[in-house]
């Protein structure tokens, strides 16, 4: 039963300023641009929109966190600019932030979690209860006693989501809280989030870049430029494809396909959301699909590397690298000892584009800072043009020249005063004259396409996409022969995405430079990679083309993963009766393939 409003704002305005030494007024960004909105307790609430569109802004107005410029917010009734009233808005709206190091504080998980109930003066019997159950929603019982410092990032985002699950706030606002996260720990993090909501009546505003989590909401609001520029139901919303696409975002896959058919002549109703309504609706179409005309495919890169590649996505070059027999032990002999790698054996041609996919705390991260020496393997060699890079006499630094990490969080590795000087460090660093370091720094940032504009602007100013292009330009201008980017495009909204991967594949395409891409996504896994290779509790899984991978997408599932959504739909379309290529991973593959089958 819905209820008066817990979330009301009035015509809200926030303003970011930036002044000079002198303290005068250098700009005014308007992030928050008179938004006018009233949610109702127990509403589930989906908040869409491109990166700086004013998402986070709005959910820190919520929190108290932000004071308006202008305008008001009402939080449970109480206004949130008012000093005396930001405790307990902060007591009935919890927060749950896109980077969870900047939410955990305890050295011990269980102690993180109870935090907040311990601060809220809760008997200790009870927050013992809840940081239990807690836990076991987000599925991090079995870490309760580890250091958050030794999980991953995507086990981390789910301490720091148990942490404010745990103080029982009337309203949660999650900011993106599974941008870090495997598919399997997204679907868990939303069973959840709706659990709370349906369950125990917590109003929830959900921000996501990713569309199928918008699907159940109750209603959406899309922003861009500080402004609400679309809001409704789902079905609503995403009946609008081409309007949503003008405004750099993303629909589900499923409405994707059914628009892809529409368009094509194929009698579908509109707002098709999820796969079942969606197969439905292909089968009762094709009694009546003469005539049918698919557009099209926007391009044949995915056949083009298949043809290239040998039968299990391994090109006949010569090997860059070679993993023998390797095992990594974090803590070891001690009660926090984990295994993270288990006798890994892999050999990377050159010129490769490889996808590396798991679970969370599978063990990709850790396999990837192996291959520049970050870590040092507990048993096992590598071996990098022949050479075994733990002999005594083997020269470290010049491995990591050749071999270049882009890290999960760029702000990570940008320390500079300014992009351009950040971007030089690297070649400087290895004793290059100062014009050929120049040279470097210029033509990796034009490499990226980073805007001229803001080279000598401090890295800290930039949005999250251009922080990720700075910190691969640092990388490309050391020149290396292989770029590692573990889960470069994480928190970026889909036309940043889309910008970066296809910046990889540009450049892997014309430098040659091998790649390994640490990714979650298995749509871009598919789309990129001529080889995928699947880690599952710290040992390889699966190795082989993108189709073969995901063949085997029920043993992906078990495993926490999955397959493209294309993979789901064709299945169960064949299931149907329909003879259809169950292989297609593009939008446009599964289209053709489902016009010629009923034709």
């Amino acid at each position: 039963m819905i209820k008066m409003g817990i979330i009301k704002t009035e015509q809200l305005v926030h303003e970011f300023i930036r002044r000079d030494e002198d303290q005068n007024v250098e700009s005014i960004t308007t992030a928050l641009d008179h938004i006018n909105l009233d949610i109702k307790e127990g509403q589930f609430i989906a908040i869409l929109g491109h990166n700086g569109s004013g998402k986070s802004t709005l959910a820190k107005h919520i929190n108290a966190l932000l004071t308006a410029s202008e305008g008001t917010i009402w939080v449970d009734g109480m206004d949130a600019s008012k000093e005396e009233n930001k405790i307990d808005v902060r007591r009935r709206a919890g927060m749950v932030f896109q980077n969870p190091d900047n939410q955990i504080i305890a050295s011990v998980v269980e102690e993180d979690v109870g935090f907040g109930p311990e601060n809220l003066g809760v008997p200790t019997g009870e927050i013992i209860k809840r940081v239990d159950e807690s836990l076991r929603a987000v599925g991090m019982t079995k870490y309760r006693n580890h250091s958050p410092n030794k999980l991953s990032g995507g086990q981390k985002q789910r301490v720091a989501i148990a942490g404010v699950v745990a103080m029982e706030p009337k309203c949660i606002v999650f900011d993106e809280p599974t941008a870090m996260l495997d598919p399997n720990g997204r679907r868990e993090v939303l069973k959840t989030a709706h659990a709370l909501n349906r369950e125990k009546g917590v109003t929830v505003l959900f921000i996501t870049h990713y569309m199928e989590e918008a699907v159940d909401a109750d209603y959406i609001y899309v922003m861009e430029n500080g402004k609400i520029i679309m809001h409704g139901e789902p079905r609503t919303i995403f009946s609008r494809v081409d309007e949503l696409k003008a405004h750099r975002l993303d629909v589900p896959q499923v409405t994707l396909l059914a628009d892809y058919l529409k368009k094509a002549g194929l009698a579908l109703p509109g707002g098709i959301l999820r796969r079942r309504e969606l197969v439905k609706g292909i089968v009762k179409a094709g009694w009546n699909a003469a005539g049918l005309s698919p557009a099209a495919p926007e391009d044949g890169k995915r056949s083009r590397k298949q043809e290239e590649s040998g039968e299990n996505g391994q090109d006949l070059k010569p090997d860059a690298i070679i993993l023998d027999h390797v095992n990594y032990c974090y803590s070891p002999q001690t009660a926090y000892q984990i295994q993270a790698l288990k006798d890994v054996s892999l050999r990377i041609p050159q010129g490769q584009f490889i996808a590396l996919i798991g679970h969370t705390g599978s063990g990709k991260s850790t396999l990837v800072q192996h291959l520049n020496g970050l870590l040092r393997a507990t048993s096992g060699h590598i071996y990098v043009d022949g050479k075994d890079i733990y002999d005594e006499d083997y020269d470290m630094r010049s491995l990591r020249g050749r071999i270049g990490l882009v890290f999960q969080y760029p702000e990570h590795q940008l320390f500079g005063a300014t992009c351009f000087e950040d971007v030089c460090f690297g070649p400087k660093n290895r004793g290059l004259d100062q014009r050929t370091v120049e040279l470097r720094a210029f033509e990796a940032l034009q490499n990226v396409h980073f805007p001229e504009e803001l080279y000598y602007q401090p890295p800290f100013d930039l949005s999250g996409g251009q922080k990720r292009r700075a910190a691969i330009a640092g990388v490309l201008a050391m020149k290396p022969e292989v770029l590692i980017l573990d889960e470069p495009t994480a928190g970026l909204d889909p036309a940043g995405r889309d910008e970066i991967l296809e910046l990889i594949d540009g450049m892997h395409r014309e430098l040659g430079i091998t790649v390994i891409l640490v990714s979650h996504s298995m749509e871009d896994a598919a789309r990129y990679a001529d080889r995928i290779i699947v880690m599952n509790q710290g040992t390889v899984m699966y190795d082989d083309v993108p189709k073969a991978v995901f063949s085997h997408y029920r043993e992906l599932e078990a495993a926490g993963l999955a397959a493209p959504e294309m993979t789901y739909i064709m299945q169960e379309l064949k299931e149907q009766g329909l003879s259809v290529d169950v292989d297609a991973e593009s939008i446009e593959e599964a289209g053709m393939s489902i016009l010629e089958a009923l034709r």
